[in-house]
């Protein structure tokens, strides 16, 4: 029982759920752990394990009310930070995987991502829109490092003059200064960096593979001074362990030279639900039962809200008090400041004339 309930340091999840489209092997893979457990070996050994996977497409349109991008792109699936709240999570199920650990050592990595981007760019009936690396799994995990698919996708897109927005945690990102630096010449890249705390204790627990607070806003700095127009995100507040944190995050923001602030306030869909429950029960033990009280409160009384509207926002008094501070932040740190509109333009002169020579 005490193995059961042991913390699983350098991971998020503690658990692996069952997956909802494939009950029958998970149970089988539940035997082969109980099995190694009864006959004294390791069943994993915690490693992050790579998968090569080749996708027929890479750009996704986005299909939601709530969020602003029209089309985003994944060079991953799963991801080795181990955001505990990360509602791409559920996605891992699509794959045969579960939510839980697996979304953080089962890592998918798409090796033709750049030229199947390259062929969406050369396509004639693509017409310039801003599209997002990220979106789902950050394009500057861990595995960047080794594979290196995010920098030679932002070679293409550098290479087509087509407009390209990053989301990420992570300070890799600074390695592509040079890339970003060039796009940014010609206002075609936006980066959206993710701060959700400024205490690292509360990033350990809740991001434990992510950079650390400090170089984040190293990260910010950097890409500032550098021409990269950067939005910091407060993604997502969390009732109880980071609400408090809205203006001092702002503050350290606007002064790190960021051009603008955007928050979400957590919800927990689908198996992220059980496994954040069973994460702040064992990481949080004093305070789980308010938190997830309050996050409830948020949405309709359930931790599950898939509302149109009201899902990325919440609703009710907590959901407004955190809405107010924002607010606030916004008027206090960026009154004179605003995240610019990538420019589209010179990726459809390149395209009438250049790409009439593809054929």
């Amino acid at each position: 029982m005490e193995e059961k309930n042991q913390y699983i340091k350098g991971r998020g999840a503690q658990i692996n759920v069952q997956n909802r489209f494939f009950a029958e092997s998970q149970e089988m893979l539940d035997d082969f752990l109980n099995y190694c457990a009864i006959e004294g070996d390791a069943p994993d050994d915690n490693k992050t394990s790579f998968l090569e996977v080749f996708p027929k497409s890479i750009v996704n349109r986005v299909d939601s009310q709530d969020i602003s991008m029209g089309y985003s792109m994944n060079a991953y699936q799963g991801c080795e930070h181990g955001c505990i709240y990360c509602f791409a999570r559920n996605t891992h199920e699509y794959w045969g995987y579960s939510a839980g650990l697996d979304f953080e050592r089962k890592i998918m990595v798409k090796k033709n991502a750049p030229q199947l981007l390259e062929e969406k760019l050369k396509s004639k009936n693509w017409k310039a829109a801003v599209i997002v690396m990220s979106g789902n799994t950050d394009c500057y995990q861990p595995a960047e490092r080794k594979f290196g698919i995010t920098r030679k996708c932002l070679e293409i897109f550098l290479k087509y003059k087509h407009p390209v927005g990053i989301i990420t945690k992570n300070a890799l990102i600074s390695r592509d200064l040079d890339i970003l630096s060039k796009l940014a010449k010609d206002n075609l890249i936006g980066v959206n960096v993710s701060i959700t705390s400024m205490s690292e204790k509360t990033r350990l627990l809740l991001e434990p593979r992510t950079a650390t607070i400090q170089k984040r806003f190293e990260t910010v700095k950097t890409l500032s001074e550098n021409g990269v127009p950067v939005n910091v995100m407060l993604a997502p507040i969390i009732p109880g362990i980071n609400s408090h944190e809205i203006l001092p995050l702002a503050k350290a923001a606007s002064e790190a030279g960021a051009t603008s602030i955007s928050y979400t306030v957590v919800r927990l869909n689908g198996a992220i639900g059980e496994i954040f429950t069973d994460w702040i029960r064992k990481a949080m033990p004093d305070r789980a039962d308010k938190v997830l009280h309050q996050i409830e409160q948020c949405h309709g009384g359930t931790l599950n809200d898939s509302r149109w509207g009201t899902r990325m926002r919440g609703e009710g008094e907590f959901a407004q008090m955190i809405r107010s501070q924002v607010m606030l932040a916004r008027r206090k740190y960026f009154l004179d400041k605003r995240y610019p509109e990538l420019n589209t333009s010179l990726y459809e002169q390149y395209k009438g004339g250049q790409l009439n020579l593809f054929g």
